[in-house]
């Protein structure tokens, strides 16, 4: 019976043609499975010359594994790999074996795919979105890419993480550190307890996450608790300055356990807080003032800013005028470090922007985070923000402040320029 019916497979709504990628992935499968051929053929020729009693070559090739597929970075790739035979009859424990470094016996993934899972999943991919994701990046049926699979890998962070917490720390040296104490809004049991973090600029002006634990931003105790670990690890060289909110208990800990380091606000937090005590209609002349003082060239014309700034508000916004002028010296104590630091030593928005990431991912999980899941999801994603921090500029003066070298508005006294 004659057939003239023809059936044409339709597009699904969701489905993509994409060429491009198709051919990629044919492109990369027959390269795969050629370096495995040349692999394992050269495994072999490296053992032409050991040979049975009867003058056979012992190991030779020996066709192919079974056809599985190899989830990839562009989705996946079906390939067999080669098997290698050792036709000595000796023991079994004895046998010269072939093990691939390209594809492992029971691998599934390439490493980058292992790596990205956690990576999407700490960037803010949540749980119930995380197949609809990855069938985006890896094609709609992409196996073994489980939430058990995830917890497997994020529990070798978890190692990782362990070991950061006890690395020795006696060789490591900061010349400034940024303080803050961030909120996740996770389910971290005690609601006021929050992340203490501490992060340092290194001598050659790279910075680094140096600690971090769950704490009470507020208590001079939990602040106390973090500095003596990294102390008791080896980090006995006191910085030469800390920046950080007036509102932690960071400072009293701070002349504790390192009395020779100086304190500096942020201006950030200070303007906040300044703000928050005139009038809305005010706001905008108050910021203006407020930056005439950050932003003077010399000490001098600070201490002249800020002296008309509370003549000219204290009258009528005696709190505003307080709040300014109690931490005066921790506010202008940058002026006395090279001037292509104070960029860096106004502010602690080193920690600042890194944590607008955390945020996000705390929102996605929506409060299920415990604490042990919020100090790792810190960890790795800090680390992660770490490889773009850009270093301080001037880094070759970081030497000169760790060594007690005196700067006057941000240039080198006079006798130091004569030496």
């Amino acid at each position: 019976m004659k057939n003239d019916t023809d059936i044409i497979p339709l597009r699904q709504p969701h489905s993509l043609d994409d060429p491009l990628t198709e051919i990629a992935r044919e492109g990369a499968r027959r390269m795969l499975a050629a370096a495995l051929r040349a692999e394992a053929d050269a495994f072999v020729a490296e053992l032409a010359e050991t040979r049975l009693p009867d003058g056979r070559q012992r190991v030779v090739r020996h066709g192919y594994g079974p056809e599985r597929e190899i989830q990839t970075g562009i989705g996946g790739l079906s390939v067999r790999r080669p098997k290698v035979r050792d036709r000595s009859a000796e023991n079994e424990a004895d046998k010269i074996r072939f093990n691939s470094a390209i594809l492992p016996r029971w691998a599934r993934r390439s490493r980058s795919l292992d790596a990205l899972l956690p990576v999407l999943y700490l960037r803010g991919i949540s749980t119930g979105d995380f197949q609809e994701a990855l069938a985006a990046l890896l094609g709609e049926n992409a196996p073994n890419l489980s939430l058990g699979v995830l917890s497997r890998l994020t529990g070798e962070w978890e190692a990782e993480y362990g070991r950061w917490q006890r690395r020795d720390l006696a060789a490591r040296r900061y010349a400034y550190v940024w303080a803050d104490g961030v909120y996740l809004q996770a389910r971290m049991e005690p609601q006021a307890e929050c992340m203490l973090v501490l992060i340092g600029a290194t001598p050659e002006g790279k910075k680094e996450l140096v600690g971090f634990q769950v704490g009470m931003r507020e208590s001079a105790q939990s602040w106390r608790e973090l500095l003596v670990d990294l102390k008791a690890r080896g980090l006995t060289c006191a910085p030469e300055i800390a920046v950080g909110d007036g509102a932690l208990g960071f400072w009293k800990a701070l002349d504790e356990v390192f009395p020779s380091t100086r304190h500096q606000r942020c201006w950030v937090h200070k303007t906040s807080n300044v703000l928050n005590k005139v009038p809305k209609s005010l706001q905008p002349a108050v910021k203006s003032d407020l930056r005439e003082i950050w932003q003077a060239e010399t000490r001098v014309a600070a201490e002249a800013a800020l002296d008309v700034f509370v003549e000219k508000y204290g009258a009528k916004y005696q709190k505003a005028a307080t709040c300014l002028s109690k931490d005066r010296e921790a506010l202008l104590a940058f002026y006395d470090f090279p001037a292509d630091h104070w960029d860096h030593l106004r502010t602690s928005n080193p920690i600042e922007s890194v944590f607008a990431t955390v945020r996000h991912r705390t929102v996605r999980t929506k409060g299920a985070l415990s604490q042990k899941t919020a100090r790792l999801m810190v960890y790795k994603l800090v680390q992660a923000a770490a490889k773009g921090w850009r270093r301080l500029k001037g880094a070759n003066q970081l030497p000169m402040v760790i060594e007690g070298v005196k700067f006057t508005d941000g240039v080198l006294d006079a006798k130091n320029r004569a030496a």
